[in-house]
Order: structure tokens, then sequence, then C-alpha cells
């Protein structure tokens, strides 16, 4: 059996075609059509006619609040078109197949517990590092919806260490992204907005630039901070760490070695969280995505 499965991001929209193993046979990436949702559906349309002989569903990871077990499109992220969008049957109406969508973040979690970093967990969390801060939570081996299908949406955490009404506020999504890692390393080299990348930022710290490796380890360091939160709150065996700057080593050596600084330094603690990389890096999302698809086969289509 083949799927076609897709990875909607904010610029390209990745697709693949897959066995029900994971094993992607070909792959395609376009560019996201930003301006409507017919535009969008072209170009699903077009990917789908290719191989509607050959699959026997559709996946989709997206942005944004999923409610992935009724095929809603709570909210879309940057798909502002996909606010309060019956997505499945919107997508079905063209693509006559069972189509099954699911939450970016929360796929990487699902891609990292079938096959990945914490694959023999039953209690786990994944933080995603990209333009803002996803992720998700397995809780008995289950991934955790919430009430209201947003647990894992670590970017609206509120990092102030104290605050007055009328002070500006501080979110973990803003400050403690990749995008807030460039956006700190920008500000401190008195650089233009938007002209640095995570590459850039790791590329500096192994040259030797002291001011990059202060904002880095800074950054390491509040986020450290957030993973020893997250580690009070659900208690994982793993937090599992991805995006894109998680695929440079140094990332990893700057946390754990801020791990290791709150573990002497803080004056109380309970567990110290053990820490790892995703295992899947630009593959997450649609592993994640056949994987819910996978599983969601087991009920009735509507």
């Amino acid at each position: 059996m083949h799927y076609l499965v897709f990875d909607v991001g904010g610029t390209e929209i990745k697709s693949a075609l897959m066995t029900a193993e994971a094993e992607i046979v070909e792959r395609q990436t376009i560019e996201t059509p930003l301006s409507s949702f017919e535009d969008f559906m072209h170009a699903i349309e077009r990917q789908y006619s290719t191989y509607q002989n050959t699959i026997q569903g559709m996946a989709f990871s997206l942005p944004g609040v999923i409610n992935a077990d009724q095929g809603i499109s709570i909210t879309g992220g940057f798909l502002t078109f996909n606010d309060q969008r019956t997505f499945v049957d919107d997508v079905r109406k063209q693509c006559p197949l069972p189509v099954t969508i699911q939450n970016d973040a929360k796929c990487a979690v699902l891609a990292e517990a079938w096959k990945g970093a914490i694959e023999h967990c039953d209690n786990a969390v994944v933080v995603v590092l990209g333009t803002g801060v996803g992720g998700g939570v397995l809780i008995n081996g289950e991934l955790y919806k919430g009430a209201n299908f947003a647990a894992g949406e670590f970017s609206f955490i509120l990092t102030d260490r104290a605050h007055n009404k009328g002070d500006a506020y501080h979110y973990w999504g803003f400050d403690g992204s990749t995008r807030g890692l460039c956006r700190a390393v920008e500000q401190e080299k008195s650089l233009p907005p938007d002209s640095v990348d995570g590459k850039q930022v790791f590329a500096w710290v192994k040259e030797g630039d002291p001011v990059v490796i202060k904002v880095l380890d800074s950054f390491c360091y509040n986020l450290a901070m957030r993973l020893f939160s997250l580690q009070a709150i659900y208690d994982p065996e793993i937090i599992a760490i991805g995006g894109g700057i998680s695929a440079d080593p140094l990332l990893m050596k700057y946390i754990q070695e801020n791990i290791l600084y709150l573990e002497s330094h803080l004056p109380i603690h309970l567990i110290v969280p053990k820490v790892v990389r995703c295992h899947f890096m630009n593959d997450a999302n649609l592993i994640g995505a056949l994987r819910h698809h996978l599983k969601m086969q087991t009920a009735p289509i509507p």
C-alpha cells in the first residue's frame, strides 16, 4: 500500500509517496500557495492526480490548532484561509480518498514515538524549535490532545520572570524560538533584521565569535530553564529537541552544559531532565502524519 503525505509549511509544501512502513518512494517540494484555499487545493490536486491510482489515502501535517478527530482546522497559523475550516471534507470533495490531518508539531511527536527518539517511552515531551516553539506530550503511550486540541503549543508560555501590569509580555515562542535566537544575534551584532539564519549562527560559534557564543549560551540557558519546568509538570522519561537547528551538535552541547549548571545551582529541583535530540529531522512531519493516518484507519471514515 502507498499513501500520499503532505507537510505544509509557510514557504513550501513537501509531499511524499510513502509505504505503510514510512519508506519514502518519491518526494517533491513546491511553493506554498498563500493567497486562498482554492489555490492551495489546485496544488494538492496536481499531486493527487499523479498518484490517485496507486494510493490508499492522503495525510496532512498542518500548522495551527487541529481537531484531528473531526478533520477540522480550528486555526490555520499563517494559512489564515484554514481558520475554522472543515479541512478533511473540503479536500475529499476534490480527492475522494480517506484523508487525515494533524498539527505539524504533534506529527513530530508521533514520528519520534513510532520509530525515533522516544520509541520506547510511555511518557515523553517533544520540543520543536522553529519560527515558534511547538511540540507535544506523550502520556501513557498516547499523544495528549488537551481539552481544546492545543496541548503542546509551547510558543504561548509566558516567560516573564517579573512582570507588572502594563509591561510588555514575553513568550517562549518569540524569544526562545530559532527566529528568536537569530533576532538576538542580529541585535547584538547590529545587523539588519532577517539577515541571519540558524546556519550562520552556528558558523560564527564554530569560528569562535565571542558575541554569538554568549548569545547562544544565554539562549540555551533559558531553554534549559523551560525544560526543567516541563520536567516538573509532565515528569517525562525523555525530552526530545527537534527543529532545524537541532541538527547541529553544538545546540545539544550548550543545552547539556546549561542543564548541568542548573542541576548544581538550583536551590531545589525534582528530576533533572534527560534531554536528547530528535531522531528525525526534515522528514519528521511526513512520518508522523502517516502514523496518524494509519491509526485513524481503525475508525470509520465519515
